[in-house]
């Protein structure tokens, strides 16, 4: 009894794929019968959404573009920034004056 049902197992698992394979064909070839008979309708669709997708990778590459601009103008300024405290640090040490001039004189 096991065996059959094993048996009937294989067959429903080996079935849904093929199913799954032949309803995609009969899609597609519906598909393709109707841009047969309306190929002016296709062609539009194809024009429109073709040029949504090359305004949107046109915007999208220029964001990006923007955007690699500003990480190299925001490290410029960090290092600008870097380098002026730095100075500003090297020069505050030089005009300390030494701890022995803060005693009052005996």
């Amino acid at each position: 009894m096991s065996t059959e049902q094993r048996g009937e197992e294989d067959q429903q698992a080996t079935g849904a794929p093929v199913q799954a394979w032949s309803s995609m064909m009969e899609q597609y070839r519906r598909i393709k019968e109707n841009a047969e008979t309306y190929p002016y309708v296709w062609a539009s669709y194809i024009l429109v959404y073709g040029g949504f997708g090359l305004w949107f990778t046109y915007r999208w590459r220029k964001l990006r573009r923007t955007e690699d601009r500003v990480r190299v103008l925001q490290e410029r300024l960090r290092k600008l920034v870097e380098t002026e405290e730095s100075t500003k640090s090297a020069a505050s040490v030089e005009k300390a004056p030494p701890p022995s001039a803060n005693k009052p004189p005996r």
